[in-house]
């Protein structure tokens, strides 16, 4: 997440066609925002259009040796730069008609994504039809209603409200298996140039940041 998420960016990325590709971190605002406007792209493009989700680690820089977040490294982000967030956000959420969305000073502080992210890649491999109602849930649970979407019992609750079973969740955050996938993915992304999100990649370009539909549309569809 940078300052100002409106700009966008062309590189070489991985994406194909009818699908777009997509990496994003549930603490991130402006992947909550980008969700929004590839929600309304989608709505009003006639053919389908496919996610192709990869996770990206926001906050790999704050974390220890034991791979929590500690939160007494300086990432050098002080008040100065959360107040021009906001900013951005508060524009981005007007233009996208995202009034239900949560300022940042009321997200509960130090949310870790690991496990949620642990949870969405599993989800994403053994019940695929379900991912995008979960992804969204998670996205919904952090930035309208300020649920800690880092804590099992949160996540295992949303589980069950797209009808996943709950204690399958429960287990699969703790599966070594899928919690060294997901390290995997992150280091995956950043052999492919990616260095923020949200990053949507079509073919052999991307967009960076929460670009509007219109972007979308361009980035996918060529037009």
């Amino acid at each position: 997440m940078s300052r100002n998420e409106e700009s966008t960016e062309e590189k070489t990325a991985v994406g194909n066609g009818e699908t777009i590709t997509v990496y994003s971190d549930y603490v991130c605002p402006f992947c909550y925002l980008g969700r929004k406007s590839l929600e309304k792209y989608r709505e009003e493009r006639a053919a389908e259009l496919e996610i192709d989700w990869h996770p990206f680690d926001l906050r790999a820089q704050k974390r220890g040796p034991d791979g929590e977040i500690d939160g007494s490294l300086d990432d050098g982000k002080d008040d100065a730069y959360y107040e021009e967030v906001q900013r951005n956000v508060d524009k981005l959420r007007d233009r996208y008609g995202a009034d239900e969305m949560l300022d940042l000073e009321e997200i509960p502080e130090g949310i870790d994504s690991f496990d949620a992210q642990v949870a969405s890649l599993y989800v994403a491999s053994e019940y695929p039809d379900h991912w995008l109602a979960f992804d969204e849930a998670i996205f919904v649970a952090l930035w309208v209603t300020g649920r800690d979407v880092g804590t099992i019992d949160v996540l295992a609750d949303l589980a069950k409200e797209v009808g996943l079973d709950p204690d399958e969740i429960r287990a699969a955050v703790t599966d070594e298996t899928y919690r060294d996938r997901l390290r995997e993915a992150f280091e995956e992304a950043q052999r492919h140039g990616v260095t923020a999100v949200p990053t949507f990649a079509s073919g052999e370009h991307a967009a960076r940041g929460a670009v509007p539909p219109e972007q979308l549309e361009r980035l996918v569809d060529g037009t």
